[in-house]
């Protein structure tokens, strides 16, 4: 399909050059969607309160995402345009949420945490280490030994699976079935 550039923009012909850029990555299409909506996302950024630079550079980042996004348009559930304005609004909510970011300092003694554990929260911690390894005792020779491997020597799944030459979703399998096992042995016990 050809679209001529230098023509006025219908909302049908927005809709078939989306669609043509979504399913053909046409770039005459994509031309003339970037012809007729560049410049009127970037002064609907600048009414949005954008500085004429920044709803410059929105403006060409929503057409960037529409090339790249184009194949999720459907024009049943909208107008090209209507989406368009939607991807460069969405763009402008990322961008202030940016900017309202506060600049952490990494060296903030507030934000360093306490280092030294208190006495009550390494009792309770041991005694809930103590109960977990109370319930995996009751857990099947399998079921245990797929834990002991995942937990207590880090390997990775498909590590254990290889290891115990079982499936993968065997493995998975046994470890589901034993944290199951170990909730209802423990209760309301651990958090």
């Amino acid at each position: 399909m050809t679209f001529p550039v230098n023509e006025e923009l219908s909302k049908l012909d927005a809709g078939a050059c989306l669609v043509a850029v979504g399913r053909d990555r046409d770039k005459q299409a994509f031309a003339r969607l970037f012809q007729h909506y560049a410049p009127r996302l970037k002064a609907y950024m600048r009414r949005l309160g954008a500085d004429d630079t920044q709803a410059e550079e929105v403006a060409q980042e929503a057409m960037v995402s529409v090339w790249r996004k184009a194949h999720l348009y459907d024009p049943a559930k909208a107008a090209a345009g209507t989406w368009i304005f939607a991807v460069a609004r969405n763009l402008r909510i990322d961008l202030i949420r940016r900017e309202k970011r506060p600049e952490l300092d990494p060296d903030d003694p507030a934000l360093t945490p306490d280092e030294t554990p208190r006495a009550d929260d390494s009792v309770g911690a041991r005694q809930r280490e103590d109960l977990v390894r109370e319930a995996i005792r009751t857990l099947p020779p399998e079921q245990a030994e797929v834990i002991r491997l995942s937990f207590y020597e880090e390997k990775p799944h498909s590590e254990i699976a290889e290891e115990l030459n079982l499936p993968l979703g065997t493995v998975k399998s046994r470890l589901r079935l034993a944290f199951r096992k170990v909730r209802s042995v423990l209760g309301d016990d651990v958090e």
